[in-house]
């Protein structure tokens, strides 16, 4: 006994061990605001999320993160705000040929058995690298409701007809458009300049509302554009998550005795994020810190960070934002000639709370900076993972497949089913689980390496070899939230 466990520690110690979890949310940021696709033109735009979405899919991931709205724009067909300069070089240009990058990549997403999640930064207006904006551009209607910033220009986080109108963007892109998900990040007053301070003197003025601190004001305004905007999209479709990326750090130790043991910038105090509030009254579906740093930074540990995101993040799914680079080009603490991947992985499955995680970013993963992929593709997501559960929107299993069978083809042997029939949203089928077992082979559908395919067909293509061989296969439903039915079974040989 003590002989096979110092060979599992041995094996541990050299990274060969991994662990996976059944359901497990896999995401990738794709931006578009450092400019990656502006000017690229329709077919090689296409070519390259092509292939960033066919190399995310080998290496496991399971959800898209797309940026649409950088600065009030839109990289989809909207009535409400311009076309992204970021996708056509010139804001209020459309592309040529037409084509709308939204609805190709939810398509495109679905297509591979991924969720799309629609990005967007809510009260930025104007990056600084934009010279010119579209006369139907908010900063152009509406002035008065934007300020100045550090060569920024945003909309005021204190105004309510500010709230109402990002609310309605979102509403149209929920409505409009077949996503799983509508995502922010970590950008809601502006990150902090020294000696700048923050144009809303008037608004302040006119909607105080009593509140005598600055900054508990303007916490005020974020939490009540939170809640309203959570609302808005659950009242459009009540299944589209909406999910945020704050900032690292909630606040450093010194600032509060629910702080983490860090000296960085702090979302409540410096951006006015109360992300703990939103977490806590259920005005989120999912929160991914962005803990980009790596173990053993002096201002902000990677370890420690998660460890508190863990502690007191656990009331809705709690994933963490990964830094691939910063990842890869530090040692592992105890062992010089590898990465962090390793460690960084080990410490999130240690919590209790951590279930998932999100790659910053994409096109780093499809590079395959420092082996990174490599490793995903052949440890950690080498099974496919289902989402993970959100029971407080809808627990409710739709039914399981009928009508499973086998149907020899031209093109060898299919399993066909069909799916159940539904009376509401929660009871639609969206996609299916196949999962396969040897015959004698216990059958476990816990266990995430039995899982073959997690698709939205309905069939199946099997696997013929000679005809000697049996399996039994088990197909299974999902619903919008990937509420998981009974399994529906067939036995074939192969």
């Amino acid at each position: 006994m003590k002989k096979v466990l110092l060979l599992f520690f041995l094996i541990l110690a050299a990274g060969g061990a991994f662990a996976q979890q059944k359901r497990e949310f896999r995401g990738a940021w794709i931006q578009c605001v450092n400019g990656q696709f502006q000017g690229m033109g329709t077919e090689q735009m296409q070519r390259t999320l092509t292939y960033q979405l066919d190399e995310l899919q080998k290496m496991g991931a399971n959800a898209i993160i797309f940026q649409v709205r950088p600065e009030c724009d839109a990289l989809y067909q909207s009535s409400l705000e311009p076309w992204s300069r970021f996708l056509t070089g010139q804001q209020g240009r459309p592309p040529k040929p037409y084509w709308d990058p939204l609805q190709w990549m939810v398509f495109e997403c679905h297509k591979r058995g991924m969720e799309l999640h629609a990005w967007i930064n809510p009260y930025r207006a104007k990056t600084k690298g934009t010279t010119a904006v579209a006369v139907t551009h908010v900063t152009a209607r509406h002035p008065e409701r934007c300020m100045e910033y550090d060569e920024l220009m945003l909309l005021n986080p204190g105004l309510p007809e500010n709230r109402d109108y990002i609310c309605e963007v979102a509403r149209d892109i929920v409505t409009r458009y077949d996503v799983d998900g509508i995502h922010m990040d970590d950008y809601f007053y502006p990150y902090p300049v020294a000696g700048l301070n923050i144009p809303d003197d008037n608004a302040y003025r006119q909607y105080s509302n009593g509140i005598a601190d600055r900054g508990d004001w303007r916490r005020h305004n974020v939490n009540l554009f939170i809640k309203q905007f959570y609302e808005t999209v659950h009242q459009a479709k009540p299944w589209v998550k909406v999910g945020i990326s704050p900032f690292g750090i909630y606040r450093n130790k010194r600032s509060a005795s629910i702080g983490s043991e860090t000296n960085g910038l702090q979302n409540y105090d410096d951006l006015y994020a109360d992300v703990l509030l939103w977490v806590n009254n259920g005005w989120l579906d999912y929160c991914v810190p962005q803990v980009y740093w790596e173990i053993g930074n002096k201002a902000a540990d990677y370890d420690t960070l998660v460890r508190w995101w863990d502690r007191y993040c656990g009331n809705r799914p709690l994933y963490i934002g990964e830094d691939i680079e910063r990842t890869v080009k530090n040692a592992d603490p105890h062992n010089p000639k590898r990465n962090q991947q390793w460690a960084k992985h080990q410490i999130c499955m240690q919590m209790k709370n951590v279930k998932g995680s999100v790659l910053w970013y994409a096109k780093a993963a499809v590079d395959n900076v420092g082996n990174y992929a490599t490793t995903l593709r052949q440890n950690y997501w080498r099974y496919p993972a289902l989402q993970p559960l959100l029971p407080y929107i809808d627990k409710k299993a739709p039914g399981k497949p009928v009508k499973v069978k086998q149907i020899k083809t031209d093109d060898g042997p299919v399993l066909f089913w069909q799916a159940p029939k539904a009376k509401k949203w929660g009871d639609e089928a969206i996609k299916y689980v196949v999962y396969r077992f040897a015959k004698g082979e216990k059958v476990d559908t816990d266990n995430a390496s039995n899982i073959v395919a997690v698709t939205t067909n309905t069939f199946y293509k099997l696997p013929y070899i000679n005809g000697n061989h049996r399996y039994t296969y088990l197909v299974t439903t999902l619903d919008r939230l990937q509420n998981e039915s009974k399994p529906a079974k067939k036995k074939v040989r192969l």
